[in-house]
């Protein structure tokens, strides 16, 4: 039985720049976490990008070997969906987003519109974002909507280098419009944790994250109270003067470290 650099039960893996970069998966990834899982342990993986459902992440990490099921993946599109749902059900919502994010919308009751008369403007990663959005979503603010985003990532990485992320999309609506986004539900949130770690059906302290990005998956993971991992297999530099100061528990050039030789 393998060992591995940290003993808790629960396993926590951001997946862009974690288990794979675009198509190609990081060396190491599916034997580490089939070894997690031989010895018990428990794992689910998250995801701040809203371009696939649910479904869509466990076939695809199921074909790179990995194999895995839809509710072992925590996407921010569910978990935006959900808390929404707390906050207005059913309300209309202009969608800033892709067809997976609507769909997820739509699944847990809201009515997405394509005009302004809506009450929450919905703004995520969207690879058509487009001046006719922006002018949407500008109306919409002015007629008393309100702002909610899934994720803060500035930039998302690929096999061909870094894409414009999120936040993009955020700082345009909120120059234009005047008005802040009132909740941003992924990665750092508590809101995506509280949703993983309900998930895993383990306290934060016996709990771990393994990501690619400081300024989400470490930041999110020390705030949570669960240990931490810093892969330099993605995002995140080895000479990043913010390693020092956020002093993640472990940081390794990939998750095939997590095991001890």
């Amino acid at each position: 039985m393998p060992s591995f650099r940290l003993p808790q039960r629960g396993w926590l893996f951001d997946l862009d720049g974690t288990v794979y970069r675009g198509d190609v998966l990081i060396p190491g990834a599916a034997a580490t976490i089939a070894a997690l899982r031989a010895a018990g342990r428990r794992v689910a993986f998250l995801s701040n990008k809203p371009l696939q459902t649910r479904g869509d992440y466990a076939a695809k990490l199921t074909r790179l070997g990995i194999p895995t099921s839809a509710d072992e993946v925590i996407s921010s599109s569910l978990v935006l969906a959900r808390h929404l749902r707390t906050l207005d059900p059913g309300a209309p919502v202009f969608v800033i987003g892709e067809p997976p994010l609507i769909t997820e919308l739509q699944t847990h009751g809201f009515e997405v519109r394509t005009h302004h008369h809506v009450r929450w403007v919905v703004i995520a990663f969207d690879r058509t974002f487009d001046y006719a959005k922006l002018n949407t979503a500008l109306q919409a603010v002015r007629a008393g909507a309100r702002l909610i985003a899934t994720n803060p990532d500035r930039t998302c990485p690929t096999e061909d280098g870094e894409i414009p992320d999120c936040a993009g999309m955020i700082a345009a609506v909120e120059a234009v419009t005047g008005a802040t986004v009132e909740v941003i539900v992924g990665k750092p949130s508590p809101i995506i944790l509280e949703t993983a770690l309900a998930r895993l059906a383990v306290p934060a302290a016996d709990a771990v994250m393994v990501g690619d990005r400081i300024e989400t998956d470490i930041v999110m993971g020390k705030r949570g109270g669960l240990a931490t991992v810093l892969v330099l297999s993605g995002i995140t530099r080895a000479d990043d003067p913010r390693i020092a100061e956020v002093a993640p528990d472990a940081v390794v050039r990939s998750i095939g470290e997590l095991m001890e030789p």
